[in-house]
């Protein structure tokens, strides 16, 4: 049986390839959205959003649907969605790598892809900043290319290395998500 560091070395090692974008993206965040909604307790979650480059019109993107869902309480969590979703097939890790940690599950299809990610979070914690750069690339189209080139490029220098294609974006969408707070702050 793998352990849990095979596991995370497993995943991080998985291909990074940026796809063109596409239009069955939506409709997959809300096919995941609803089946989240009638398989998971509804008293602890809040809201699902779809984020990520998936939710940015025509910007490539990994071929991973990104959700971001808000629960009431991540000690639930553990006790009573990670057993559901997991007995569903999904990839569960506890990310310890940000601060503060959170639950992380990976969707995938018959052949063993990434589908979708589904980051659970309560409602104080940073990672709901990343609507606003979401929002922010949207409404600026020149700023989701920059981020498109850089992100391509990144994909061909790290092909089979996950850590090093994120650590790559972040002093881009550190700036862009500050510049979207004030932006959005007006």
């Amino acid at each position: 049986m793998e352990t849990l560091e095979e596991r995370v070395k497993r995943v991080l090692q998985e291909e990074v390839s940026i796809d063109s974008y596409n239009p069955a993206w939506p409709r997959m965040f809300a096919e995941e959205k609803r089946h989240l909604l009638n398989c998971l307790p509804h008293e602890l979650i809040r809201r699902i959003e779809h984020f990520g480059s998936t939710a940015v019109p025509n910007l490539a993107a990994k071929s991973v649907v990104d959700i971001l869902v808000e629960v009431t309480s991540l000690e639930e969590t553990k006790n009573r969605i990670v057993p559901v979703l997991e007995a569903q097939g999904y990839d569960y890790f506890w990310r310890t790598d940000v601060s503060p940690a959170y639950a992380w599950f990976i969707k995938r299809d018959s052949s063993g892809g990434r589908t979708h990610h589904i980051h659970m979070v309560e409602s104080r914690f940073e990672q709901w900043d990343r609507l606003l750069f979401r929002d922010y690339l949207i409404d600026h189209p020149q700023i989701a290319r920059e981020y498109e080139v850089l992100k391509r490029s990144l994909a061909a220098n790290c092909e089979h290395d996950r850590e090093a294609y994120t650590k790559g974006k972040t002093e881009f969408v550190v700036r862009v998500t500050q510049r979207a707070k004030e932006f959005y702050a007006r």
